[in-house]
């Protein structure tokens, strides 16, 4: 009987439900800001995370693209009017309309824009519907803005086909049929596009000159793309498709793709919290320096690295390139892998973003993949712990806190049915001990255990948060979660459950109560010191008078619950049967809750030496 007994006492039966719980009311909350937890135990790790590693198109930044800048190969820059993807701007130069040289240069600019691109852009009645990439619906937009639909330049140039945009080839292009002849039209990185160009518009072509130009605007901040058309080579045989070569430059275009709003206070939040922002990329670097700059991220082009960067550097030089980079730009799908696997192996925990079907081995291998649930692929979605409902960086900041949130309430039920069935092991050893009988019996401590407890940390895994979160630093991630805070609390617990039990239980006997009866007032003492103990669980730093019951009702109803529904053992004949209980005195309770209120004093006691040592240190 003493064996099962301190088995009993030994092991928190409560704990598997109190800490599934506690995640899925982080779950719950998690959703409720807009991110869906695919997978458990992602809801504690977010909470760890140290550094972000974050696409900048779509989560950054609001992806809705607008063609806002024009500039021809001949270094004339024309502004394009007007906001979203309604055709209703104009192009001007300086306050006016271009000339006719320069707009027929932007007519055919605009016309290649239209033809390699795979979105839609339609108007139903008064407003206008859209689908596809953003680059292609802001393409298609600045066509219409020239009066070229997709529908009418396709009539007239059909297609017979197409190389479609990969992250590697930075480039796409459609092949057309144009009087008996086939021309290819290209848009892509300006850097991949012009190494295709042979000449220019208007012009030749000085590839420096080109270069210096689309760095200008993408240090305006703009997401640059190059447009080419030339001659077709035909393929034969079924053979890969080959990068188009001898084409005519017809110009850059400028898009903008402003910050999402709550963006740069996301940025700010989270490197208050200690959390490294890394912003990877396949963008032009001058561009993502200028989103940099905006976030407050780095204003200076040293913390920039490239893809091409990254291929020449070594496994070493990588890891240090994580500590010292804060853009990762023109970055491959399987460079992100690399970044994040040197991320770990420096010791962070990574939090990675992707979208992409490319992107699911870096989901996969990072310590939280997080996927986009709007622009995301179902690839990317399956691959990831996380997913973004509305693609917002701002989110992921939001997530992190309720993380961390879930770690303090994991925590919080942890001591209290550790700290609880510690003191029962004691009581139980320190009883044999001295030779006395079984203070409890197995059943009471089942009902201490499972019912009693079971309903207290139940109500606490709904716990709010206390204070300001995001302004502590993340946890090692290597931090076990019974550190030495934990375990001095637990002890201090344990022995005041355990020692006050005990020499009441000896009082008991030696006074001449039977063995039944004090068992009885003994069981009736441990679930008040559950109750004491709960306002203890609630905070590791914070006095237990501090915390207001009343802000958490669900805590306050579940300690009222855990009461009445002993006062229900003790009063009723169905609970006397089955624990051997009997009504007890009123008088008695007033003695019992004064005993019980010892482990705050402990508690309290404990948290002030506590906080002294900390600040010696």
């Amino acid at each position: 009987l003493f064996a099962v007994a301190l088995a009993v006492s030994a092991i928190p039966e409560g704990l598997p439900v109190g800490i599934t719980v506690a995640l899925g009311v982080a779950s719950r909350r998690m959703a409720a800001v807009g991110v869906v937890v695919r997978r458990l135990v992602a809801v504690e790790g977010l909470g760890s995370c140290t550094m972000i590693a974050s696409d900048k198109t779509g989560t950054l930044t609001a992806n809705e693209l607008t063609v806002t800048r024009i500039r021809l190969p001949d270094g004339t820059t024309y502004e394009v009017t007007g906001e979203g993807y309604e055709p209703t701007g104009t192009v001007l130069e300086d306050g006016s309309p271009p000339s006719d040289d320069a707009e027929a240069t932007l007519t055919r600019l605009a016309r290649a824009g239209v033809l390699c691109n795979d979105g839609t852009l339609t108007r139903r009645g008064d407003e206008w519907h859209w689908r596809g990439d953003p680059v292609d619906v802001a393409l298609l937009t600045f066509g219409r803005t020239l009066g070229h639909s997709r529908e009418s330049v396709l009539e007239a140039w059909p297609q017979v086909d197409h190389i479609p945009f990969e992250s590697a080839q930075r480039y796409a292009a459609s092949i057309h049929q144009v009087d008996g002849d086939r021309r290819v039209v290209v848009k892509g990185a300006p850097e991949r596009v012009l190494e295709m160009c042979t000449d220019a518009a208007r012009g030749s072509l000085d590839r420096n000159s080109l270069e210096r130009q689309a760095g200008a605007l993408a240090r305006e901040g703009y997401r640059v793309l190059a447009v080419a058309v030339g001659d077709h080579t035909e393929r034969t045989g079924g053979a890969p498709a080959v990068a188009p070569e001898g084409l005519t430059l017809l110009g850059f275009v400028g898009l903008i793709d402003p910050l999402r709003e709550g963006v740069p206070s996301a940025v700010a939040a989270a490197q208050r919290a200690g959390i490294d922002v890394r912003i990877v990329t396949g963008d032009h670097p001058e561009t993502a320096l200028a989103i940099a700059r905006e976030l407050g991220l780095t204003d200076t082009p040293d913390e920039v690295v490239t893809g091409a960067e990254l291929a020449e550097a070594t496994p070493e030089t990588i890891a240090e390139l994580i500590e010292t980079t804060r853009v990762f730009a023109r970055v491959s799908p399987g460079q992100k892998l690399q970044i994040v696997e040197a991320a770990r192996k420096s010791g962070h925990y990574v939090a990675v973003t992707g979208d992409g079907v490319n992107d699911a081995p870096a989901l996969q291998q990072a310590n939280i993949g997080i996927a986009m649930g709007i622009m995301g692929t179902d690839v990317a979605r399956d691959a990831a712990d996380l997913v973004l409902s509305d693609d917002n960086f701002a989110t992921i900041v939001a997530g992190i806190e309720q993380g961390r949130i879930a770690y303090d309430n994991v925590r919080k039920v942890v001591y209290l049915l550790v700290s609880t069935g510690a003191g029962e092991v004691a009581l139980v050893v320190a009883s044999l001990a001295a030779g006395l009988p079984l203070p409890l019996l197995p059943a009471q401590i089942l009902w201490l255990n499972l019912v009693t407890n079971g309903i207290q940390d139940v109500a606490l895994a709904f716990e709010p948060k206390e204070g300001d979160v995001l302004a502590r630093s993340p946890r090692a991630p290597d931090e076990p979660i019974a550190n030495r805070l934990m375990i001095e609390r637990t002890l201090v617990a344990a022995a005041v459950i355990g020692g006050v039990g005990f020499a009441a239980f000896v009082w008991l006997l030696e006074r001449g109560v039977a063995v039944e009866a004090a068992r009885n007032q003994l069981l009736s003492l441990i679930v008040l010191f559950e109750i004491v103990n709960i306002g203890n669980a609630r905070s590791e730093t914070q006095s237990i008078v501090a915390l207001s019951p009343l802000r958490s009702p669900i805590l306050l109803i579940g300690t009222l619950a855990a009461f009445l529904v002993h006062l229900g053992a003790v009063y009723t004949p169905l609970g006397q049967s089955v624990l051997s209980t009997a009504p007890i005195e009123p008088v008695r309770w007033v003695t019992l809750g004064g005993l019980a209120l010892t482990i705050a004093v402990a508690l309290e006691t404990h948290a002030h030496s506590w906080r002294r040592r900390q600040s010696n240190d």
